[in-house]
């Protein structure tokens, strides 16, 4: 079937799905593949549970009698297709997101700071690959003025084949560092692949790009593009947006302006002085599309961290800094920096092991332990196999569930307790045991 004709069927049918296990009444089910499943077993199934249709591309399950089976060459490949289509269609102006640390809290920040004056649609969540990607898209209405679309990133190629699906308009990279190096293979990988963004902008008229000023690696790549920068204050630079830190504890407290204008302070809810980039980003998004200096505050102090990043949360006998979402050697060091500087007393660090950074692996770990030993908390408790493989001084468990049968035999009670690891660590689901 031709794209053009399978959109025909979607605007009849605008709700997408390609779990089987949730299929609205008259949606469209795709039939996806993967290492371990064949969605395509499940066409004949989200017909019956409710679905219009079910694209496949397994002649196995194919019915020549059944209309509702749309049979395609590959399933992947016309979902990205008919959102590329979508997105044509329409016309929204889409901001690109992407950045080894910090894109789905900046994501979260600019759609929050968008919708104090315009209709915002955003990536939900972390559905930010070629999947996720394709069904954000799906999701625009001729009623959203804007959208916010975060992408991730963990091959060579990954953010040129998002970008050609999104086709953004404008383009917002966090940072660079050391992240996935199992499959980036190096730092100048992840540079290169994040600013794959900016390649795609470059070819593009009228592209704009949000950048941070102070970030040299960023900088190096913007040639060709139309710039508006956002960082510290730089009597020598022409920055949309600069701010600085005024406090830290625990959550960050800083000063913003736009341009020379007058200081304005915000109290946010984010633990952690490097969250002043994201925040200072989603002003300078802000201001271009006319979001008043007002409600730029608004939304920032208004802004509730979810999602186990850079929360802080209080339970009956400790007070906790959860950033157990993910986590890398950038990540990492940036949280230990910022926890040894908060003014708390007594101090622990739950941390679990750093995942994908394939060779570098133990020489990364080991790093991260000797900012352990100059940090000077109270209590290290060391998560996994990746730190048993590295000497340190401080106690180790093979896994979660090791810690909670300590935590069990030796309750915790006032401590500030920072959590950071790999999600597949899951470190968060020890937060109830705390």
């Amino acid at each position: 079937m031709e794209i053009s004709s399978l959109y025909h069927l979607f605007l009849q049918y605008p709700v997408v799905t390609t779990d089987s296990r949730s299929c609205p009444k008259d949606s469209i089910f795709f039939a996806l593949r993967g290492d371990n499943f064949n969605g395509n077993a499940f066409a004949s199934k989200a017909l019956q549970d409710g679905c219009a249709y079910a694209v496949i591309d397994d002649e196995a399950y194919a019915d020549p009698s059944d209309k509702r089976l749309v049979k395609v060459d590959n399933v992947l490949e016309t979902l990205q297709k008919l959102a590329n289509y979508h997105r044509c269609q329409l016309g929204t102006r889409i901001i690109g997101i992407t950045g080894t640390n910090g894109k789905t809290t900046t994501k979260e920040l600019v759609a929050t700071v968008l919708q104090q004056a315009h209709r915002v649609l955003y990536t939900q969540g972390n559905l930010n690959n070629a999947i996720g990607v394709p069904l954000t898209l799906l999701r625009l209405t001729p009623d959203h003025d804007l959208a916010v679309v975060e992408m991730g990133a963990s091959h060579p190629g990954d953010i040129k084949e998002l970008v050609e699906i999104a086709e953004p308009d404008f383009g917002l990279i966090t940072n660079v560092g050391l992240a996935h190096l199992q499959g980036f293979g190096s730092l100048e990988g992840v540079v290169n692949t994040k600013t794959e963004l900016y390649d795609f902008l470059r070819g593009k008229k009228d592209a704009t790009v949000f950048v941070n000023h102070d970030n040299a690696l960023l900088m190096e790549k913007t040639e060709g593009l139309h710039l508006i920068r956002y960082g510290a204050p730089d009597e020598q630079a022409a920055l949309s947006v600069s701010g600085e830190v005024v406090d830290c504890a625990p959550c960050l407290r800083f000063r913003w302006r736009m341009g020379k204008s007058t200081w304005r302070e915000v109290q946010s809810r984010l633990i952690g002085a490097y969250n002043i980039d994201n925040m200072l980003a989603a002003a300078s998004v802000g201001l271009y599309f006319g979001v008043t200096p007002a409600q730029i505050d608004e939304a920032l102090e208004g802004y509730i961290p979810q999602n186990n990043r850079s929360q802080l949360q209080e339970t009956e006998r400790n007070k906790l800094i959860i950033d157990a979402y993910n986590a890398n050697p950038t990540s990492m060091r940036a949280a230990l920096d910022n926890f040894k500087q908060m003014q708390v007393h007594p101090k622990m660090a739950i941390l679990g092991d750093m995942k994908e950074l394939g060779a570098c692996s133990k020489e990364e770990h080991r790093l991260v332990i000797e900012q352990l030993k100059e940090a000077g908390f109270q209590r290290v408790w060391l998560v996994g196999e990746q730190f048993a493989s590295v000497d340190s001084p401080f106690e180790k468990f093979a896994n979660i569930e090791e810690v909670k049968v300590a935590l069990e035999k030796e309750p915790l009670t006032g401590y500030y307790i920072l959590i950071k690891g790999s999600n597949s660590m899951r470190l968060a689901s020890v937060t109830t045991s705390l």
